[in-house]
């Protein structure tokens, strides 16, 4: 079962989750240049305080809270303190570009919480056989949305078609750790519908996904049912033969490429 990931401080939207399977909560701290590096796209920017990690926290019986914090700087080691002082259960670093600041953080650290690396810079893409064995690393997830700009993509997808995650899930499954990656719409939306999303995260044996924000609604009830539709269709996708499998690669990877041939048209 894939794990889904649900971004919120909220805490009835965080109890309604965690009473269902297979759900993450994450609490987004990440602010620093993040506005600057999205400016003009319709991208989440989170409004998450320090002290919703312990609301969020004191919410869950069952799943585990994951905190985002900011990219490495001077204030890394008292935020740490603060996010593992309020319970987090793993810790993820964004927008790291060496091995150094990746083995800095866990450093930092120190043992307290599993790291989640994001995997979000050409930089980190390309140091990944360097880095991906730091200490207290027990999940590689790639960050589509800055990736993609970092590797001057178009869409977001791009770099599922090109292969680059086929590439990065082997060597991160190689090395006995968890792989993620981007988030999902719901079945039949978005540009690239979620069924497609989430049949290359089965594919590509993935753990973990993000919803999105057309999972957002006020009616949590209305939520748990599309969260179940997703199942479903988990359920459905996993007994795919082989040969069923690679005809869906290929699909998905045309409709990537004619949806990013579409955008060039309008640059």
């Amino acid at each position: 079962m894939i794990e889904l990931l649900q971004i919120t401080n909220d805490p009835a939207l965080a109890r309604r989750c965690d009473a269902l399977p297979g759900m993450r909560l994450f609490v987004d701290l990440e602010v620093n240049g993040k506005a600057e590096r999205q400016a003009g796209r319709n991208t989440f920017i989170s409004t998450h305080r320090l002290d919703d990690v312990g609301r969020i926290k004191s919410q869950l019986k069952h799943s585990r809270l994951m905190v985002r914090v900011n990219p490495l700087h001077a204030g890394t080691s008292g935020e740490l303190d603060a996010v593992l002082a309020q319970g987090a259960d793993w810790v993820m670093l964004p927008m790291f570009h060496s091995p150094d600041e990746l083995q800095t953080f866990s450093r930092l650290v120190a043992g307290r919480a599993p790291i989640v690396a994001l995997l979000e810079t050409a930089g980190a893409l390309q140091s990944l056989d360097d880095w991906v064995g730091t200490q207290g690393l027990c999940e590689v997830f790639v960050g589509l949305n800055d990736l993609h700009l970092s590797l001057g993509c178009r869409f977001m997808f791009e770099p599922l078609a090109q292969g680059v995650l086929d590439r990065v899930a082997a060597r991160v499954q190689a090395q006995g750790l968890r792989f993620g990656f981007g988030g999902i719409a719901r079945l039949d939306d978005g540009l690239l519908p979620g069924r497609d999303v989430l049949a290359e995260h089965l594919r590509l044996g993935s753990g973990a996904v993000i919803l999105s924000r057309t999972f957002h609604c006020a009616d949590l009830a209305l939520l748990e049912a599309q969260v179940g539709s997703l199942r479903d269709a988990e359920h459905k996708l996993v007994k795919r033969s082989p040969a069923v499998i690679e005809v869906d690669r290929q699909r998905v990877a045309a409709k990537i490429g004619d949806i990013t041939q579409a955008m060039g048209t309008h640059t």
